[in-house]
């Protein structure tokens, strides 16, 4: 199918903001074997969003519009695409009232200027957004469908997940080319995971591909047919034998979410004393809904008196071992389990750089400690990259301690 993208906003023209939402577009489609062909962004200009949409549809199959309908002056998409395809601009009483009832679910007073937003194309057909104030839209004009819907990144992939890829479902009768299994992997070089399938590769009608999301490898098997899934099984089992135990997650599961669910479901309390990630793995799991069940609290230790008077680390282990040592952080991982009383504390000391490090303990020096009324574990590494992956792979691989833990695994 032959698709492209359109983005409209002065803001991704003139680099206030990234254009995140035609690479979000790109991957989900690409995750059902639709490939984007053509992206393009344009200011807020009637004239030039006129053009690139007569050019688009007389080339393209489908065309998804980001973008330019919100309730203010600069939103001129549904006014520009009615002119464009000849057709009146409408008060669409379907879009008003789902605008309405947006505002009385959320407990808010509606103002007049949302009205606009339902001004639309006549014979325009609705596409809900549950999430927001902007009804979507969609249209036929010769042999190009065309999808609009706001900027808003997450309204957005809601809306392409829920109102758009039925209907390509629909075009390409009713069936998608591909299927797609993501197996999300930390621990594994993509070359290493490379080398792995060349000794061992898939069944044949399956697709291998990868991806990286640092500091994760996702693994992408891909097959189509009516046996598709069948064979993803399969070969999703033929993966795991080659990557355990090095899989956290599956899909759309994250790491987080899954140390979550485990901890949940062993009855399981935990706290946290972090240095140099600075509360990340924190955040981590309270972007989590329901993290309350499991995580008890969390310590920012980053100053030798933090952790002195919040976890009980002796003078001596910060004198002589220093802040950044097995020592310390075994002490932190007790200190913040007992004064905190949970089952599980998970400790994290390091140097982010990009200053701080020394020949001893360079910048990217880690230590990991936890502690259990059962055992104790405390682990150094030496992590590469600048101050922010430092922090994102520290994170990260504290949550992995917490996932092995909770599998049983080492």
């Amino acid at each position: 199918m032959n698709i492209a993208v359109l983005t409209t906003g002065d803001e991704l023209v003139n680099g206030e903001m990234s254009d995140t939402n035609t690479a979000r577009i790109a991957q989900l489609l690409g995750a059902w074997g639709y490939a984007v062909r053509e992206s393009r962004a344009v200011g807020d200009d009637e004239a030039e969003i006129e053009a690139a949409l007569h050019d688009m549809t007389a080339r393209r199959e489908v065309i998804i519009g980001t973008g330019g309908l919100g309730p203010t002056d600069d939103d001129l998409t549904a006014r520009v695409a009615a002119r464009t395809f000849g057709r009146r601009l409408v008060l669409n009483e379907e879009a008003l009232a789902q605008i309405r009832r947006f505002f009385e679910q959320k407990n808010r007073e509606m103002h007049p200027r949302n009205e606009k937003q339902a001004l639309l194309p006549q014979k325009s057909v609705i596409l809900p957004n549950r999430l927001g104030t902007a009804p979507g839209f969609y249209l036929r004009h010769g042999n190009c469908d065309l999808f609009f819907l706001p900027g808003v990144p997450r309204e957005m992939i809601a809306m392409l997940e829920e109102q758009v890829l039925p209907r390509l479902q629909e075009r390409s009768g009713g069936s998608t080319p591909l299927q797609e299994r993501i197996l999300k992997v930390f621990g594994l070089s993509e070359p290493k995971i490379e080398e792995l399938f060349v000794q061992a590769p898939l069944a044949q009608g399956v697709q291998l591909a990868y991806g990286v999301d640092f500091p994760f490898v996702h693994v992408k098997l891909r097959a189509s047919g009516s046996e598709a899934g069948e064979q993803l099984d399969r070969a999703e089992l033929h993966a795991r034998k080659l990557l355990e135990p090095f899989v956290f997650a599956v899909g759309k599961e994250t790491l987080a979410a899954n140390v979550a669910r485990m901890l949940t479901d062993a009855n399981l309390t935990l706290a946290l004393a972090e240095s140099c990630t600075g509360g990340l793995v924190s955040q981590m799991l309270t972007d989590i809904p329901g993290a309350s069940r499991f995580l008890e609290r969390g310590a920012v230790t980053y100053s030798n008196s933090a952790k002195r008077d919040w976890l009980q680390v002796p003078d001596e282990i910060l004198r002589q071992d220093g802040a950044v040592s097995r020592a310390c952080a075994r002490a932190m991982a007790r200190g913040i389990r007992h004064s905190a009383g949970t089952d599980l504390g998970l400790a994290v000391t390091g140097i982010a750089g990009p200053d701080g490090g020394t020949p001893e303990k360079p910048v990217g020096t880690v230590f990991l400690a936890l502690s259990a009324a059962d055992q104790e574990r405390v682990q150094g590494y030496r992590f590469s990259g600048d101050r922010e992956q430092i922090r994102r792979i520290s994170a990260c691989m504290a949550l992995e301690w917490l996932r092995r833990y909770l599998a049983g695994e080492s």
